[in-house]
């Protein structure tokens, strides 16, 4: 695995605790490191860290606090 990879693996905690759960990426990226970008949006769908996947948590909350208020009157 190039030194660049190592330093973008090691700067994100995520990343680390990702390759742990799915060691396979150790072996693609120590081949493919230009495949990167395809391990953090991996990563970004499995931990659902994406705007989409932010959004949509965001609208459950609201959602839930508004049935909450409702049965509350």
């Amino acid at each position: 695995m190039t030194l660049d990879t190592q330093f973008k693996l090691k700067s994100n905690p995520i990343y680390i605790k990702y390759i742990r759960e799915n060691s396979y990426w150790y072996k693609i990226l120590n081949r493919e490191p230009n495949r990167f970008n395809e391990f953090v949006e991996e990563v970004k769908t499995n931990y659902k860290l994406r705007p989409t996947d932010r959004i949509n948590k965001a609208l459950s909350t609201f959602e839930m606090l508004s049935a909450i208020f409702s049965s509350l009157k």
